[in-house]
C-alpha cells in the first residue's frame, strides 16, 4: 500500500508541471493592456471590425484592448510583427486572407503562416462589391468587361495590397473574363477609397463597408459582389456568378491568431472570450450593418479553412502567374 501511494505521488508531482506550467491559464487575463494588431491602415474594413470587437472584449475581460494599425505589404508587415511577439496572451492577430493564404504562394516571407502563426478562431467573412467611379461610364459588369475589352490596359483596379483578397478577386475576374485591368496596390481600404473616388483610379474590389456609403450616395457605382450568392446587405447588386461566370467565388475573411509560441490554454481562452464576443447580438448588429457577417467557430475549425483557401489560392497564383512585383 506504502509502495503505491508512493508511486502515485510521484506521478502526480511528475504531470503537475504538465497542467500548470506551459499554459499559465491562470494569467488572464494578461497584466498589461492587450495589443490586437491590424495589417491596414484605419478606416477600412477591417479596423472597423477590429474596433467593434475589442471594445466588447476589452469590456468583458475587464482590460484594455488596443487596436494597432501596421499597414503595408498588403497586411505582411503585420503577420511578421505577431510572429515575432512574445507568446504571452498580449498581443493578437486579426489576419487576413492574402497573408495567410495567399502571399506564401507569391513571395518569399519571413514567417510561415502554419508553423508561426496559431489560429483561435474566425472573426469575419464577407462578399467584396467591385465598384468603379461614376466617371468611368459604365454601369454594369457587361459594360465593364466591353469597356477592359476595348481598350486594352485602359481600366485598373485598386487594392488593399499585393496578395490581398482584393487584388486576387480581381486577378480571377480577369483570367475569367478575358481582359486584363491593370492591378494598384494601396495599404488599406481608405486610401484605395480615396483615389477611386478623386478618380485617380478606375475600380475597386472594396469591401461593402468602405464602399457602402459611397454607393447609396451614387458616388459610386457597385457593377457586382464577389460571392456565389447575393449578402442580404445588397439584395440589388448581382453577384459575378449569376452575370455569366458561373462558380466565380472570392470572398475576404479576417480571424484571430496569434504566435505560435503562444500556450495552448491562452489559445483556448482566447477563443472562449472571442467566440462570446462574436456571439453577442449587440455586436453582431453592428458588425452586419457594415456588411461584416461574424463566423466564430473553433481553432480546429480555422485550420481546415485555412488550408483549403490556401489550396484554391495557390492554384490560381501559379496559373495566372501572379507576383508581387
Amino acid at each position: 500500500m506504502k509502495k503505491r501511494q508512493l508511486l502515485q505521488a510521484c506521478t502526480a508531482l511528475v504531470l503537475l508541471p504538465a497542467f500548470t506550467a506551459p499554459g499559465h491559464a491562470q494569467d488572464f487575463p494578461p497584466k498589461k493592456p492587450v495589443s490586437l494588431v491590424v495589417g491596414f491602415a484605419a478606416g477600412g474594413a477591417a479596423d472597423t471590425a477590429a474596433r467593434l470587437i475589442a471594445k466588447k472584449l476589452g469590456e468583458n475581460i475587464g482590460q484594455t484592448v488596443l487596436v494597432d494599425n501596421k499597414p503595408g505589404a498588403g497586411g505582411n508587415i503585420a503577420h511578421q510583427f505577431v510572429v515575432n511577439a512574445a507568446g504571452d496572451g498580449a498581443t493578437l492577430l486579426f489576419g487576413s486572407v492574402g497573408p495567410l493564404t495567399i502571399a506564401p504562394h507569391m513571395m518569399k516571407l519571413g514567417y510561415d503562416p502554419v508553423r508561426d502563426l496559431a489560429p483561435i478562431t474566425m472573426g469575419v467573412n464577407f462578399p467584396n462589391v467591385l465598384v468603379v467611379h461614376s466617371g468611368v461610364g459604365v454601369k454594369t459588369l457587361a459594360e465593364y468587361v466591353a469597356l477592359a475589352k476595348k481598350k486594352p490596359g485602359s481600366l485598373d483596379f485598386a487594392s488593399t495590397g499585393a496578395g490581398s483578397a482584393s487584388h486576387l478577386a480581381g486577378e480571377l475576374f480577369n483570367d475569367r473574363a478575358g481582359i486584363e485591368t491593370v492591378h494598384i496596390p494601396y495599404k488599406g481600404g481608405a486610401p484605395a477609397l480615396q483615389d477611386l473616388l478623386g478618380g485617380r483610379v478606375a475600380s475597386y474590389y472594396s469591401t461593402p463597408a468602405t464602399a457602402g456609403p459611397h454607393i447609396e450616395s451614387g458616388k459610386l457605382i457597385a457593377l457586382a459582389t464577389t460571392g456565389l450568392t447575393r449578402p442580404a446587405f445588397m439584395p440589388n447588386v448581382p453577384t459575378i456568378a449569376e452575370s455569366g461566370y458561373p462558380g466565380f467565388n472570392a470572398t475576404n475573411w479576417y480571424a484571430f491568431v496569434a504566435s505560435s509560441k503562444t500556450p495552448r490554454p491562452l489559445l483556448e481562452r482566447w477563443n472562449l472570450e472571442l467566440v462570446k464576443v462574436l456571439n453577442t447580438p449587440e455586436v453582431r448588429e453592428q458588425l452586419n450593418k457594415h456588411g461584416l457577417v461574424p463566423m466564430p467557430g473553433t481553432r480546429d475549425e480555422l485550420a481546415r479553412f485555412m488550408a483549403s483557401e490556401s489550396l484554391t489560392w495557390g492554384r490560381i497564383v501559379r496559373e495566372r502567374k501572379i507576383s508581387a512585383d
